[in-house]
């Protein structure tokens, strides 16, 4: 049956590889079968178009022939309904790997590694597992910074061999169980053919080497189980939620790159103040004598009392500024303090404030 792979995909017959990826990720992100209002069928045909015109040669060949004689994805996806691409994401999130089906090889590292979150990984260029804690930080501390210790345990490079997994001087020698690749292919069968996979090579690491003398403190692995004190840096203004991040300080694997600390900060409320961008702001109650004659008053911040004068004739929802005790900025400027007037009223009167305030009324106030 005839069918038009570039309007399958949306895209003009000029199109280049990387628009043609990208209407195909948007396709089937659209159309993935496990999700609500998916389409196994369009997901098949937006696959098979993608094979095609991904790959120059069957591109070429499919302009060439016209979209009625080209026969270069025979059998396409099929015996894929009903199948779970999450499990199928889950089963080879760990692996580079590729698949064929009637003759057409797959490679859907690139194309699954969006789809799923980026669990479609070449091992060869293999890196360590992120680490993620919290921590809880006092609200004075969060608006003008500290440091932090804490405790974490994780796998680091191994201190004797630097990752080598050797004695130090040691020679290498290329692996036996890999050839030096540092991945190992298998051959799987699935309802979607045949499925090559690569998996990293567990005797070597995914390096291709390995030391005729083993390291004796890691016993060959490049990495130790390691317990350790990290000094984390809290900067000044930093928000409840916001996540900071230590570079390296994650998981270590041999031959690859180490993983990142992420540190989540959850920062205590305080009494009085809410951090607003680079400005503390609160409420400050006045007497309603003070609201009418004006006063001066002393109050408390977060770094020493401050004075703050009340004009004559404040009103309730006013808001007064106390200039450069908020949050410390760039350059030595900080914000300010911003305090709603909340004006107190007397829940009692004596005998004498009410004949005064009598007095007023008939004044006009």
């Amino acid at each position: 049956m005839s069918k038009d792979y570039y309007k399958i995909l949306g895209v003009d017959k000029k199109a280049s590889k990387d628009d043609i990826k990208k209407a195909f990720r948007k396709l089937a992100h659209e159309y993935h079968p496990d999700k609500k209002g998916g389409s196994t069928e369009k997901f098949k045909e937006a696959s098979e178009a993608y094979s095609v015109l991904s790959d120059d040669n069957k591109r070429a060949q499919y302009d060439m022939m016209g979209s009625g004689n080209f026969n270069g994805f025979q059998g396409g996806f099929n015996g894929a309904q009903g199948f779970d691409f999450s499990q199928f994401a889950q089963q080879f999130g760990q692996d580079g790997f590729n698949f064929s089906q009637g003759g057409v090889e797959f490679d859907l590292g690139d194309i699954f590694g969006d789809l799923f979150g980026g669990g479609f990984r070449n091992k060869r260029g293999s890196r360590g597992a992120d680490i993620q804690v919290e921590i809880r930080v006092p609200f004075v501390d969060a608006v003008f910074g500290t440091e932090r210790k804490i405790r974490i345990n994780h796998t680091a490079v191994c201190d004797r061999c630097r990752g080598t997994a050797g004695e130090p001087n040691s020679k290498v020698k290329t692996c036996e169980t890999c050839k030096g690749k540092g991945t190992v292919k298998e051959i799987r069968r699935s309802i979607l053919g045949q499925i090559a996979t690569e998996r990293v090579c567990t005797v070597c690491g995914g390096v291709g080497e390995i030391p005729e003398n083993p390291c004796t403190l890691c016993r060959g692995k490049g990495v130790i189980d390691k317990d350790e004190v990290v000094d984390i840096k809290i900067p000044a203004g930093i928000n409840d939620g916001e996540v900071l991040r230590l570079s390296k300080m994650g998981e270590a694997v041999r031959g690859g790159e180490t993983g990142d600390l992420y540190v989540g900060v959850r920062v205590d409320t305080h009494p009085r103040f809410v951090k607003n961008g680079a400005n503390l702001t609160g409420d400050l109650n006045v007497k309603l004598s003070d609201a009418l004659l004006g006063a001066e008053i002393n109050i408390d911040t977060l770094d020493g009392v401050a004075k703050v004068v009340i004009p004559e004739g404040v009103k309730f929802g006013d808001i007064i500024r106390i200039k450069e005790r908020g949050v410390p900025q760039q350059r030595g400027k900080r914000g300010d303090i911003l305090l709603r007037v909340k004006i107190e009223l007397p829940k009692k009167l004596s005998k004498e404030a009410k004949k005064h305030i009598e007095e007023l009324k008939k004044e006009g106030f």
